[in-house]
Parts: structure tokens; sequence; C-alpha cells
């Protein structure tokens, strides 16, 4: 999945490089990026001695982006909760927009009869963040997932649990 994310912020127009989870948080400071996407990976947070992020980059000041495994060590190294879920999801789902977030501005693949905007996304995951850190709100949700997507809009930390890398 990572390098599809990064073919896929390119095709935007956006230079990315990819750098492992065990950069020092010197190099990351040095870098001086102005964005971070933290990707998916194979690994359960909850089982301890798994990759996590530089803690530099959530010191940065600068945007940053959890995508599946990404949110998930987002939330744990920031206050939150991840567990294993009962549920598997494993392919297209459907997600409710919520809260109004700027990472959803004007995104919806279609609505609801309430008018709530819906996704079609991509999940691989067993585990789930269970309890948001301090300072994020829900973003998305679905009846197997309720924390689909958070976001602390304050410091523009955002995570989802889909792949939006994948069409």
């Amino acid at each position: 999945y990572t390098q599809l994310i990064a073919r896929r912020v390119r095709e935007a127009n956006v230079y990315c490089e990819l750098h492992g989870f065990d950069v020092t948080d010197d190099f990351v400071r040095a870098f001086a990026p102005t964005g971070v996407i933290l990707s998916g990976g194979p690994n359960s947070v909850w089982e301890g001695g798994t990759p996590r992020a530089p803690q530099s980059v959530f010191e940065l000041g600068v945007p940053v982006l959890g995508i599946c495994y990404g949110m998930q060590t987002m939330a744990d190294q920031l206050g939150g909760k991840v567990e294993s879920g009962s549920v598997r999801e494993f392919g297209y789902a459907e997600v409710r927009a919520r809260g109004h977030s700027a990472l959803f501005k004007d995104i919806q693949d279609r609505a609801n009869s309430e008018g709530h905007g819906l996704l079609d996304v991509w999940m691989s995951h067993g585990d789930k963040v269970t309890q948001l850190p301090s300072g994020f709100k829900v973003i998305a949700s679905n009846a197997a997932c309720p924390i689909a997507a958070m976001a602390d809009e304050a410091r523009h930390f955002y995570g989802v649990q889909f792949h939006p890398e994948v069409t």
C-alpha cells in the first residue's frame, strides 16, 4: 500500500518521499516535511513492540494523515486505544461522513435519505480504534467500524481506517 499511496500523491503533482518508521527524530526534523502520511501495515498496535511513528512527526506543526495502521498508531501514540476487532473488514465498504471535517469537505459519493454524505471505500483491517485521543472527533463511521475516520482539526491530524489510495 505504501508504494500506491506515494504514486497517488505524485499523481496529484505533490512531491513525496518514502521513509521507514525507524528514522530518527533528528532525521524527521532535518527533513522538515510540509506534511506526513503514516501508512498501513500488517502489525497490530495493541501487541506492543510493533512499528511506531517517530514522536517528532506529531511535534512538527504540519498536517499528518494516518491510513489504516497509520491511524491506529497515531491514536495509540496520542493517548487513544486500539483493540482487535470482532469483525474483520476486507474489500468494499460504505462509510458515513460525520462532523463536517475539512478532510471530507465537498467529498461524497452519494447521500442517504437523511442527506448524510456517504463514501465508497476499501477496507483492509482487523483492528480498530476504540477510544479517540484527546482533541479528536469521529469524522466517519459504519456499523463494523464506529471510528472509521478521526480528526483533530486544530492540529491538522487526520486518520482514516480505510485505504483512500485504492479505487
